[in-house]
């Protein structure tokens, strides 16, 4: 089975045109946002990582404290190991973000491996780690191996987009999103990118997870 992916904006913009063919209701969106960034990161260990430090925190609080964790070092997996509980909370982890990023080293994942497997397998592989839920691995594979067919559907601003893009009288639940959006395969990245674009201009801010 082969790996599809969206590696550059003309590629996102074919697909964005063909996700139109498909579902007319998303002309609108996209004549008012245009093709949006593909918002892509390196990924890696640094990149879970750094998703685990900012689960449940502000976005400035999640930052700063990983500032302090790249400051001293402390985000790599040999670093990881030496480093005492102590010394991790100190540098403002929690002991339950501590139990996780330990258990991102113990997987020892072979993030090189990732980007030729399928999306099944790379959400199976990343959620086997304590603390990585299938919202933060659907993220790892739209936005870091920018595989071309995931729709973030625990996604609340890709809710909160969708029940005004399909008129709905209330936010889809993940599996009525999922109903909702069977027939935009392979096309649903462009519809998650569109939706969190559409999302931010509702409401004035960056939706995208960076």
């Amino acid at each position: 089975m082969s790996v599809q992916t969206i590696e550059n904006q003309e590629e996102l913009t074919a697909h964005i045109k063909a996700l139109i063919a498909i579902e007319p209701k998303f002309a609108a969106i996209y004549e008012q946002v245009g093709t949006p960034d593909l918002r892509r990161n390196a990924g890696g260990f640094k990149q879970l990582m750094r998703a685990m430090v900012g689960q449940q925190l502000s976005v400035a609080a999640a930052s700063s404290i990983w500032q302090r964790l790249v400051d001293s070092d402390l985000t790599s997996p040999q670093a990881i190991m030496q480093a005492e509980d102590d010394t991790l909370k100190a540098h403002g982890l929690s002991r339950q973000k501590i139990r996780y990023t330990r258990s991102l080293v113990e997987h020892d994942i072979d993030f090189k491996a990732l980007a030729t497997m399928t999306d099944v397998d790379v959400v199976d592989i990343l959620t086997a780690v304590v603390g990585i839920g299938r919202w933060t691995a659907e993220m790892y594979l739209l936005l870091s191996l920018g595989r071309a067919d995931v729709l973030a559907v625990d996604d609340l601003a890709v809710k909160v987009a969708a029940m005004d893009l399909l008129d709905l009288k209330e936010r889809p639940t993940p599996k009525q999103l999922k109903i909702a959006s069977h027939d935009w395969s392979p096309h649903l990245s462009a519809a998650s990118l569109l939706l969190w674009a559409h999302y931010g201009q509702m409401n004035d801010k960056e939706a995208v997870p960076v």
